[in-house]
């Protein structure tokens, strides 16, 4: 019968990609001799993915329901573009697939530019979709009907939040236009959309309507999550970082309406940390840093915040404190749960933390950076006060923070106006009942407040971070001093204390090639006294460095021995001329005495001088003298003098004890 028709009329196998029958109209049209020769032909050759997906979505609407389609096509018989309105239906094959028979109800003319914006239209992945105001879809142009669930039945469906949809709502009923990225509902699962809605009017009824226009952004918004994530993230810990955290407390701080919110602010220190990373190396103590991060992440809340901010720094931000008994308790389950040991594989680490804290008032009434001051002071006095604990700023603290900060300020001046002075502590050869050496320490005699003790001011510059400018002070000018001493005839050996952090610059060693160059510099006086871990790290450079310093002429001693991750195999490879014992060893003797006699075989060994500090009574020196300690110093001799007052206070050593012989 449609064999007759003068319209043309063909059936269309879209699995096969073919022309299963067609009238003679349909073979005119598609410019074929015949049914035959038009059957033959492969119509997937050249045909856009958008079409193939097109008719995808009519083989499957027609499967689902009798449904009709009316559209304009452009047609290419032999290359040649024919632009034909046809009534699409759904037609059974003999074999039960579902075709689709075509007919076309008109041709169309229309100009260039018409044309090519319908075929836009048809091709484009930009899914653009007309709705009533209401929400029910007028119009889907292919990308949307392949991509939009077919049981949606408003616009208001698709939002996977719905306060998205709402959002935009509002905007586009006061603006008229609104635009946003939101997560929607699609036949492929949620995808992130940039979605943007116009108010129109329906060109078929000329009522309001809705025109979205939608581009799948998922692949840029993950690339971006990615990015944002990796930005606000430590990448060892994967905890937040700095950049994160000072966001936080800027947001924090920006918020004056928090009137009455309060925020505990809490700085965390591993304990030695930096001993343990150069006694056993870096991946136990990233391993360290790790399981660190995870013990405090579990115990603090999921609205709490810990960042790392270098090194073994962290800090915790518990938003919104309510309960004072609360965050004492927190803190003490913190402490417990560092307290286990780690497991690094080789070996098991027990590690503590020093912790800080200071509440953060919010509103008016807040000041981050003195929250900040506070809780660094508190942690402070934890380490000062023996590690392992928790300190939480209080009213016993402020004068604290105010002589700190007194503090810093008149150590920058020291240091401008070079105030520090020298002193120097007699070292007594037991045997000869000599003093053959010196140690060079660091004296303040501050204008108004007098005498400052080292171990107020030496911290502070630690963290001030201008040690190792006070420590180049200190050498250059000792250097001076014995350059003196020996011009006048003063034969006596100076020692002089290097900070790990001295001995890594890598321009260290040229100062000392620099003096032994000078005509007549003693360098077989000068002592360097070093830590433990000074000698751990890259182990070709630290020996080269050794070895150098070692060749020059200077001696090398290890200051505090004992006190760190001792490695005496690893100690015993560098050539060291002095072993100098912690004073507190000495102090408590008898009960540390088996220590120390391991300390004086293992510098036996060796063939280093051993020298024992911080000798107080005339006990501990018959100790040490009966077991072969070579040297001593400490108080029982003398304090530390100035070096105008050296070598009279040593004349007075050793005649006092020629009296007592």
């Amino acid at each position: 019968m449609a064999r007759r028709l003068k319209t043309p009329v063909w059936v269309y196998d879209t699995d096969n990609n073919c022309i299963a029958y067609a009238n003679e109209a349909a073979c005119a049209i598609w410019k074929a001799e015949n049914e035959e020769e038009l059957s033959a032909r492969n119509l997937a050759e050249g045909m856009s993915l958008s079409v193939a997906k097109r008719l995808r979505q009519f083989q499957a609407d027609f499967s689902d329901s009798d449904a009709e389609f009316s559209e304009f096509w452009t047609l290419y018989p032999n290359g040649e573009p024919v632009t034909v309105k046809i009534q699409y239906t759904g037609y059974v094959l003999p074999d039960g697939r579902m075709a689709m028979m075509c007919e076309v109800t008109g041709e169309r003319e229309e100009e260039p530019e018409t044309l090519r914006s319908t075929e836009a239209l048809l091709h484009t992945d930009v899914m653009i979709t007309l709705y009533s105001i209401e929400g029910a879809p007028l119009y889907m142009n292919p990308a949307a009907r392949n991509a939009l669930p077919t049981n949606v039945s408003g616009f208001s469906d698709l939002f996977c939040q719905l306060g998205d949809f709402l959002h935009m709502q509002a905007d586009w009923e006061v603006r008229g236009a609104s635009q946003r990225v939101a997560k929607m509902s699609t036949s492929f699962g949620t995808k992130w959309f940039d979605l943007s809605v116009k108010r129109c009017l329906d060109a078929a009824t000329g009522e309001s309507a809705l025109l979205v226009t939608a581009v799948d952004v998922s692949e840029l918004k993950t690339a971006r999550d990615k990015a944002s994530y990796l930005a606000s993230r430590d990448q060892l810990t994967g905890c937040y970082n700095r950049s994160f955290m000072q966001l936080q407390q800027e947001k924090i701080s920006a918020n004056t309406e928090s009137e009455g919110a309060s925020h505990a602010l809490l700085f965390l220190d591993v304990d030695r940390f930096k001993q343990v990373n150069d006694s056993f190396g870096h991946e136990v103590g990233d391993t360290i840093l790790r399981t660190f991060t995870l013990r405090v992440q579990a115990q603090i809340g999921h609205t709490d915040i810990l960042a790392r901010m270098g090194g073994d720094e962290f800090v915790v931000l518990i938003k919104d404190l309510k309960d004072r008994t609360a965050l004492h308790e927190l803190l003490e389950a913190i402490r417990e749960e560092l307290l286990k040991p780690v497991d690094c594989g080789s070996v098991q680490l027990n590690v503590t933390a020093s912790i800080g804290v200071s509440i953060f008032e919010g509103g008016a009434r807040g000041n981050w950076s003195e929250t900040m001051k506070q809780a660094d002071v508190a942690l402070y006095h934890s380490k000062r006060s023996g590690r392992n604990r928790y300190t939480v700023f209080g009213k016993a603290l402020g004068a604290e923070v105010l002589e700190r900060s007194w503090l810093e300020v008149e150590i920058k001046k020291a240091i401008e106006k070079k105030a520090f002075a020298l002193h120097f502590q007699p070292r007594l050869d037991i045997r000869q009942g000599r003093v053959l050496s010196a140690e060079t320490l660091l004296r303040w005699d501050h204008p108004e407040r007098g005498f400052i003790p080292p171990d107020q001011f030496i911290p502070v510059c630690e963290e001030m971070g201008v040690i190792d400018e006070l420590g180049a002070f200190v050498l250059k000018r000792a250097c001076r001093q014995l350059g003196i001493w020996h011009r006048q005839g003063f034969d006596i050996d100076l020692s002089v204390n290097v900070s790990p952090k001295q001995f890594q610059d890598p321009d260290f060693v040229s100062l000392f090639e620099d003096m032994a160059a000078e005509i007549d510099f003693p360098t077989s006086r000068l002592e360097l006294e070093i830590t433990e871990t000074s000698l751990f790290g890259d182990d070709a450079e630290v020996s080269e460095k050794v070895h150098r310093i070692n060749e020059l002429g200077f001696r090398l001693a290890l200051d505090d021995f004992g006190t760190g991750y001792s490695n005496l195999v690893h100690i015993s490879r560098f050539p060291l001329k002095c072993i100098k014992m912690d004073k507190s060893f000495v102090q408590k003797l008898p009960m540390t005495g088996p220590l120390l006699k391991l300390i004086l075989a293992l510098a036996n060994q060796i063939g280093a001088t051993t020298v024992a500090e911080g000798v107080e009574t005339y006990e501990q020196l018959n100790w040490l003298e009966s077991q072969g300690c070579d040297q001593v110093q400490g108080f029982l001799f003398s304090e530390a003098v100035s070096g105008d007052a050296l070598a009279n206070r040593c004349f007075e050593i050793e005649r006092g004890l020629r009296k007592v012989a």
